[in-house]
């Protein structure tokens, strides 16, 4: 039996029309040795992100009805009963699954609760964040470490949580505010949290939905700036 099996690892892969990436992403994930299954779920893609990703060795569910959380939800809602510690990445070939271990071994010892990889304090290929990626990281950070004494420097979406506190939460974001609400609510909640650094590269295919157009960075924008709001102003 791997680690992953005895430890009950699952990675979630939210994707939307990342054919040219998804089959890379998932084997990069297989590599590791770490996760018992892969859940890519797929998010109303037009091309071959499903048959791919199945190819590659994930388990493919689907959300038709796009948004990062829905999406996000719909893979947490297909987690075996056996799963213990819950992994999300991107599929856009961004996130670097070499770094899994790093965010896995200290909720599997017993530590921490959550640990989120920042993309800010890793290595960074040059152009893979823009400036408002990272300036909204840091100022939600920030904010954060006024309301809850926590101090995140980035939003990334590659991080780990146990499948218990990740109940806890109760998450409800349907869109691009899904990242930031697990953090404010894991803060609010008094979740043992840990920041490491991880690398981060450009995306290997296709388009970004959120900083690859001037409309999806605004809709993204407002989300994130309404989840905000809603989380600071009301209890769990």
């Amino acid at each position: 039996m791997n680690a992953g099996m005895q430890r009950g690892i699952s990675v979630i892969i939210p994707a939307l029309n990342e054919e040219e990436s998804i089959g890379a992403v998932v084997q990069e994930c297989l590599t590791t040795g770490l996760p018992d299954e892969i859940i890519v779920v797929d998010n109303g893609s037009t091309d071959c992100t499903a048959e791919r990703a199945q190819i590659a060795g994930a388990r493919v569910v689907t959300e038709p009805t796009p948004g990062y959380g829905r999406a996000c939800a719909a893979g947490v809602r297909a987690l075996s009963s056996q799963t213990t510690i819950v992994v999300f990445l991107d599929g856009d070939g961004s996130d670097c699954p070499e770094f899994m271990k790093q965010l896995v071994d200290p909720i599997a010892a017993g530590t921490h609760d959550f640990v989120i990889g920042s993309r800010t304090r890793g290595q960074r290929e040059p152009g893979s964040m823009n400036f408002q990626q990272i300036f909204a990281g840091q100022l939600a950070g920030w904010l954060m470490s006024i309301l809850y004494g926590v101090r995140y420097t980035d939003m990334c979406p590659f991080r780990a949580i146990g499948r218990e506190a990740l109940e806890k939460l109760s998450m409800k974001e349907e869109t691009y505010g899904w990242n930031l609400e697990m953090q404010m609510k894991a803060a609010r909640l008094g979740l043992r949290i840990l920041e490491v650094p991880v690398n981060h590269r450009r995306r290997t295919g296709g388009v970004s939905k959120v900083s690859g157009t001037l409309r999806g960075t605004l809709v993204a924008g407002a989300r994130i700036i309404a989840t905000f709001v809603r989380i600071a102003a009301k209890k769990l």
